[in-house]
Parts: structure tokens; sequence; C-alpha cells
């Protein structure tokens, strides 16, 4: 494996690099202290609607999960966004999902939507597969270390399938999504996962209903399961939820090292 690029800073080390899957390219990232050497807990993070492997709020929850924790946090463009598509395409993407999050345009599920949404899915699980196999092949994270998925709406929409298919996994957070009608694929993914889960939900998500949320919460198989529901709409998760996956992983994935000393040092791109 040959990095594309590597960062360091306030000692985390941030690496790109990308796998091969049916034939497609997927752009990859992972952040791990600075001179980590595993095993070690991995998070694998899935990005939303719009976003990219390296959206905000990924890469400051990694970069804080390394820094505290020691973990490696591992993350990748879904099909048909982040560095797999052309700036213009995702200002579109950008602006359709906005409409949909604010409720300015319906959500309603046609029959054309679940069909792209569960291709999509099907697409991205054997590529979230690719990464990790990948990943587990690198001296900074190791084979051995436990493992967690974390994906709130397209993070959930792609993850229940991957997750429910993927035995390394052991904790996962998911959210902001529902149990979509006329998907009986998508129900059964969820019945067989068994795993400990978190799901936080917004009571007023104009993308998922909350009757929806409530029944993806049901049909989750596992013994395990805790259903965070504040008010608010799709955006509006409170920053205390972070505080919650944090200590949802750090029960069940443990930690590795000490923190490590930070300093900020910025190797060439």
């Amino acid at each position: 494996m040959t990095f594309i690029d590597e960062r360091t800073e306030d000692g985390v080390t941030r690496r790109s690099f990308s796998v091969s899957a049916a034939g497609e390219t997927v752009p990859a990232v992972i952040w791990a202290p600075e001179g980590a050497n595993g095993p070690r807990p991995l998070v694998l993070m899935g990005h939303g609607g719009s976003q990219h492997k390296k959206t905000p709020g990924i890469t400051a929850r990694a970069r804080n999960f390394a820094q505290k924790f020691g973990y490696a946090t591992l993350a990748i463009d879904a099909p048909n966004h982040g560095d797999r598509i052309t700036r213009e395409e995702a200002e579109a993407n950008a602006r359709e999902v906005g409409a949909r999050v604010t409720g300015q345009v319906s959500t309603g599920w046609t029959p054309e939507r679940l069909k792209m949404m569960a291709q999509r899915s099907l697409a991205a699980v054997p590529e979230w597969n690719a990464a990790l196999e990948e990943t587990l092949g690198f001296d900074f994270v190791g084979a051995d270390g436990p493992i967690g998925y974390w994906g709130v709406s397209m993070g959930t929409a792609i993850g229940v399938p991957f997750v429910a298919q993927q035995p390394r996994i052991t904790a996962a957070v998911f959210g902001l999504a529902g149990l979509r009608p006329n998907a009986p694929e998508f129900e059964a993914a969820a019945n067989a996962i068994k795993i400990p889960l978190e799901f936080v939900f917004q009571w007023e998500d104009a993308v998922a209903p909350r009757e929806h949320g409530i029944a993806l919460f049901n049909a989750f198989g596992s013994a395990e399961k805790t259903m965070h529901i504040n008010p608010g709409g799709h955006m509006d998760i409170p920053n205390f939820e972070g505080a919650s996956w944090e200590r949802f992983f750090v029960r069940h994935l443990g930690t590795a090292e000490a923190p490590v000393k930070t300093r900020k040092l910025v190797a060439a791109e």
C-alpha cells in the first residue's frame, strides 16, 4: 500500500489511500495517533448524504478519538460522493439534500428513490469490506483490535446492510434514518444485527418520519440497544450526543495506549 498523502498535526496522523472493489477505485482516509503501532480499536465512520470522507464532523471526531482513546478511524467516499464526483455534481447533491433536510421538497419514498438507495447500499458494502481488509494490514492498526461502526442518515442507510454481514464489527452507532416501506432486504439486515448499538433520532426530522425511525429501532435484533430521541430537525443533533458516543465505544471497544502528547507538525502533502 502506498499512501497518497500523509499529514500529522496535534499528535494525530491522517493518511489518504484508495482501494479497489468491483472495478471501482474507492478513496479512503484513516486517522491514528502519531507514531502508533497496533493493535488498537478501529472505528469505521460513514458520512451522510452530499458529504464526504473528510467532512468536518468526521474529521473532528476521528482526531478526538485518536487523541483521547488511541483509536484509529477509517472513512471512505460513498458511491457518487466526495472525490468520486466532480465539484459541480457535489454542489448539485448538496442543494438536493439540503432541500429535503429543510422540508422544502417532499421526501416521499417513490419506487425510483427506493431503488436508487438500495443500489447505492449494494455497491457500498463490498467497498467497505475492501477498505476494512486493507486497513487491518496496517501496522498502526493491526488485525486483532475491536471494531466499531458510526454512521447516521446515509451512514445508517449504508451501514445497516454493511454491519449485518460484517462479523468483525462488535458495536455500532446509527441514527437519523428509518425503516423504509417496501424494503424487505433492509428490514432483514436490521433484524440480523445482534451487536450492542446506540440509535440517535430527531423528533421533527423531515427526512426520516418519527414512526419510521422507531420502526427501525424495533427491527434491530440486538439485545442491547438504546434510542436517544431529541427535539429538532435532521441537522439538530445536540452536541452532548457526541459524549454519549464516546462512552458507548469506550464501553464496548476499550481504549489503546494513553493519550498522545499533542504538538503541531505538518508533513508535506
